[in-house]
């Protein structure tokens, strides 16, 4: 188990995304992911407000829902660590305080729980004052409906400004980052994310992990995306530099026997700022490969080689 930054809250150190909730896996199918997932010892689930508004039939909350139904189900909401995000849901868009608020108790009514544990401005708002955002989930804080609040999707220079805010006015400082991470989209993160991670001890849950299952080594022809429901999000990885990067995580998967999604994990949990890295499972066959990347120690000479093929890109 691993701590979340300067929180007390120990994870496994491999977090379910509830991405597929209610998009690729319906209810029953998410409730057989999340049972085996936490009979394989994971605890951490993230989601956010608006998984999934992206897909057709659906208006946001759906994840939520979900959760909510299981945890409800299962009886097992002390047991589960939840993260889960505002900003981009069709009905509260942006960062205004009131928006906050007004997310945030929608999200605690479709988790059917007091309590959010760790709660993400999803996407920057620079229309609305950082101080006013970070008065809000301070408050929601002091409410005890939040108990840490972290960053996703912020740049470099936002952090440091959230951070100095929040040490002027005595709010509650972020505890997580949640970046665009992998093998194949490492430069943003690295030289610009991972120092201010490091000095201020955030933990980094990368999303993306497996580069929307190319990292998986689903896809190795452009052919092999065609109908694909994350065809779109995997376009973008598809090129031959990014499939050098597949073909040395094959050669390494086979000399541990191992999948080629476990090593892809396991070279992000080698990289010295990383908490956990975020996963999603549409079916219940995917996620033994997901839970097993903590297990897997990649020797030095073999995390070398991944670094090295993925800097040509």
């Amino acid at each position: 188990m691993v701590a979340i930054g300067n929180s007390n809250l120990d994870i496994y150190p491999l977090a379910l995304g509830g991405n597929t909730f209610g998009w690729t896996s319906d209810e029953d199918s998410s409730f057989e992911i999340l049972d085996a997932f936490t009979a394989g010892g994971g605890n951490f689930i993230d989601t956010a407000d608006s998984y999934s508004a992206f897909t057709d039939g659906n208006s946001g909350g759906e994840s939520e829902t979900i959760i909510g139904n299981w945890t409800a189900a299962r009886g097992n909401r002390d047991e589960v660590v939840i993260a889960t995000k505002v900003s981009q849901h069709p009905e509260f868009k942006g960062l205004e305080p009131k928006n906050i608020k007004a997310a945030a108790e929608a999200s605690l009514a479709r988790l059917q729980t007091d309590h959010i544990d760790v709660y993400y401005a999803h996407y920057d708002d620079e229309k609305t004052p950082l101080a006013d955002s970070l008065g809000a989930f301070d408050e929601l804080i002091k409410d005890g409906k939040v108990r840490y609040v972290a960053i996703s999707n912020y740049s470099a220079d936002r952090i440091r400004e959230w951070l100095s805010i929040a040490d002027q006015n005595d709010f509650a400082r972020p505890v997580a980052l949640q970046p665009h991470y992998n093998l194949v989209t490492r430069k943003e993160y690295e030289s610009e994310l991972a120092p201010v991670a490091t000095d201020d001890n955030l933990g980094v849950f990368p999303y993306f992990s497996l580069a929307a299952g190319f990292l998986a080594g689903k896809y190795r022809t452009r052919e092999d995306l065609e109908g694909q429901a994350r065809a779109r999000l995997a376009t973008g990885y598809f090129t031959d530099k990014g499939l050098d990067v597949v073909s040395t995580l094959s050669e390494i998967a086979d000399a541990h026997d191992a999948e080629i999604s476990t090593v892809a994990l396991a070279w992000l949990l080698e990289q010295p700022s990383v908490t956990a890295p975020i996963a999603s499972a549409s079916k219940i066959s995917q996620l033994s490969a997901l839970l097993a990347a903590p297990q897997l120690k990649l020797a030095a000479d073999e995390t070398a080689r991944l670094t090295e093929v993925s800097d040509r890109i």
